[in-house]
């Protein structure tokens, strides 16, 4: 076989394939993208857990104007600080960053 008919064909098949490919996708239905809910799975909790937990996706809810409610940056705030917070096991906390350790021989 001639190295042009080969070359041809493999533009060929490589250009249906593609096409193909193509018609598929465009052929699929396009919905909204679905963004996953997470519910804990214990529903009990402390209340003040479940007041934050409402107002966090109250602020999730606002979207960009999140940023310019008060109650938003106070509830981002002390989500953080309880995610944060030390753990109680009586071990020290890592240090942040590498420069704080020193090197004892």
């Amino acid at each position: 076989m001639d190295l042009k008919i080969a070359a041809r064909m493999t533009a060929v098949i490589a250009v249906g394939a593609g096409l193909t490919a193509t018609l598929m996708a465009i052929s699929q239905q396009q919905g909204p993208e679905e963004t996953p809910v997470f519910r804990s799975l214990d529903p009990g909790g402390e209340p003040e857990t479940k007041d934050a937990r409402t107002e966090l996706r109250r602020c999730r809810d606002l979207g960009a104007e999140a940023l310019k409610d008060q109650a938003c940056l106070k509830a981002w705030l002390e989500s953080r600080r309880r995610f944060l917070k030390p753990s109680q096991s009586g071990e020290p906390a890592a240090p942040a960053s590498g420069a704080d350790q020193t090197v004892k021989p």
